[in-house]
């Protein structure tokens, strides 16, 4: 992971530096990200584990806020590790690391939970804008995974009538602006809501479509609008 110099536009205080947790069985690399996360303005390394296994014991406690996860990991792999914190960390956000763009595997993580991923050889100044971005709503994938997501949903079975009546006024106001890309600050100010309200507001769209990442709501979203307006 070649090291550039970082520069957010609004970096964080000291007081407010956003929490990550590395999981990683290679030595060198997650020692790397543990000390890119140490200087970088903003961020501080929470926790650095080298199995899903570790990861699953002692993450609780340390509570990050993102989650930087191998994708291939020794024993448990990542992908079945995603989906476990999601039950135990609901609040994280989970970027997958990898070294290839296998986007087999990727998909599987993100309908497992993850919500976006990176190689890892992306420059530091990549990383930590992902880092960034995950947190504030965004999902950083290519668009040819974001397609799958898409075709995976069109093609799966829907009650689209059950699933969008389902959804509150206001659900479906945030549920139309994370289709256009918005990131939950921007939808916070455009719907004179809170971050935080606008993020409850998203965990109950996943629980009522079935889904656990923004990216898998997106697509089942698109799917089911097309459904209804096809009759289905």
């Amino acid at each position: 992971m070649p090291i550039k110099t970082f520069n957010m536009t609004q970096q964080k205080s000291n007081s407010e530096s956003l929490p990550v947790a590395v999981v990683e069985d290679d030595s060198g690399l997650r020692g790397q990200l543990q000390r890119i996360l140490a200087s970088a303005p903003g961020f501080c390394c929470v926790g650095a584990y080298k199995s899903a296994e570790q990861a699953l014991e002692g993450m609780v406690a340390a509570k990050p806020k993102v989650i930087l996860m191998d994708i291939n990991l020794p024993g448990i792999s990542g992908i079945e590790c995603v989906a476990r914190l999601q039950k135990l960390l609901p609040d994280a956000h989970i970027i997958m690391l990898t070294i290839y763009e296998d986007s087999d595997l990727i998909f599987q993580a993100l309908q497992a939970g993850a919500e976006g991923y990176l190689v890892k050889s992306s420059a530091t100044d990549v990383l930590l804008k992902a880092i960034d971005d995950v947190h504030q709503g965004g999902a950083p994938m290519s668009s040819h995974i974001a397609r799958k997501m898409l075709r995976f949903f069109r093609s799966a079975d829907s009650t689209p009538a059950t699933e969008l009546e389902s959804l509150s006024a206001r659900e479906l106001d945030v549920l139309r602006l994370l289709a256009e890309g918005l990131v939950n600050k921007e939808i916070a100010d455009r719907l004179s809501l809170s971050a935080p309200t606008v993020a409850t507001y998203i965990r109950r769209i996943y629980g009522k479509l079935h889904v656990r990442s923004r990216a898998a709501a997106i697509g089942r979203f698109s799917s089911l609008v097309r459904g209804k307006d096809a009759g289905l």
